[in-house]
């Protein structure tokens, strides 16, 4: 995001009333969720002025959850986020933003869905990916994104890790990951941007996506199949409150009532309709079963943030040329 936009948005959302008394809420959310969110906006805005009498609009922003964070920290009067990884909400809270509390605010640590990391090919398969280790084929080109700055692109690194683990413990994760992003040609900015390099720029064999991106793809067209890994990361997508900007604008009640929406049964079967995987079973849509490993088994996200993630972390040392 430029600074001229930041400023631009920051000016717009310094009001939370239009002229017609409308509340408005600006939403921070990460790049794979458009989709979803533009139905739950207009199912809450409906649902809510039917209870309270009163017009709710909600703005999106979107972009890679690492730069997202970054933005409301330096001014983006976001009412609410829901970010790709709770370490970017956690850097948020620790500039007073957000209250520190705030994954004890809403069930399943403020994660009303999840979601997982899989492979997108193109039609055919023709690299014959099926798991981890066909990444680092001779001749394979893996299409990824940058986990400085997209949750999505942690989420896909740390499933990269996790396998690697497997092999032989952090020698043979070191080693894995190393050779995966060797694969890799270009690292874009967030998950929707390397969904456009693979899809529409036909760069790359495969694509380390969200589950929920990649069903977008085979929704939309038929040149592409989905390959699930046996073992993958448990992604939880987190929401929060941004106490500070809510506060002055006056918009807590409605944000609390819209991210509160999300685990209600209507909003539960839209998050199940756009591929995440909904808390309530009774709204979820058949997904593969895999073997999932959570981050806790990684140490969390703060322990998870330093090692891998922070400057001169293994990342930084693993893609070094």
């Amino acid at each position: 995001m430029t600074r001229t936009l930041l400023f631009a948005l920051v000016a717009l959302a310094a009001c939370s009333n239009d002229d017609s008394g409308k509340v408005q809420l600006l939403h921070v959310s990460y790049d794979a969720t458009r989709e979803l969110y533009a139905d739950i906006n207009k199912a809450f805005a409906a649902s809510y002025e039917a209870s309270h009498k009163v017009s709710v609009s909600i703005r999106q922003s979107h972009g890679g959850s690492g730069k997202q964070a970054r933005s409301v920290i330096d001014g983006l009067q976001a009412d609410v986020v829901s970010l790709g990884l709770a370490g970017d909400v956690d850097a948020i809270a620790n500039k007073g933003l957000i209250d520190k509390s705030w994954q004890s605010r809403l069930p399943n640590n403020s994660s009303p869905y999840t979601s997982t990391i899989v492979f997108l090919v193109r039609k055919g398969n023709p690299k014959a990916i099926h798991d981890w280790p066909d990444l680092i084929k001779d001749g394979v080109q893996v299409i990824a994104s940058n986990p400085k700055t997209s949750g999505g692109a942690r989420w896909a690194y740390l499933a990269a890790w996790g396998y690697g683990l497997t092999q032989g413990g952090e020698s043979a994760a070191k080693q894995y990951v190393k050779q995966l992003y060797k694969h890799v040609p270009v690292l874009d900015s967030g998950a929707r941007a390397s969904t456009t390099t693979f899809v529409e720029r036909g760069i790359g064999d495969v694509l380390l996506s969200w589950e929920n991106e990649a069903y977008l793809v085979l929704d939309r067209s038929k040149d592409f199949e989905i390959v699930v890994p046996p073992r993958s990361i448990l992604a939880e997508p987190p929401v929060a409150v941004v106490d500070k900007v809510a506060t002055q604008k006056g918009t807590t009640e409605v944000a609390r009532a819209y991210l509160e929406f999300l685990y209600s049964e209507q909003g539960q079967a839209i998050i199940a309709k756009h591929h995440y995987r909904p808390r309530l079973q009774v709204a979820a849509k058949q997904l593969p079963t895999l073997q999932l490993f959570t981050i806790a088994e990684l140490g969390g996200w703060s322990t998870v943030q330093k090692t891998h993630f922070a400057d001169n972390g293994l990342f930084d040392q693993l893609t070094a040329n």
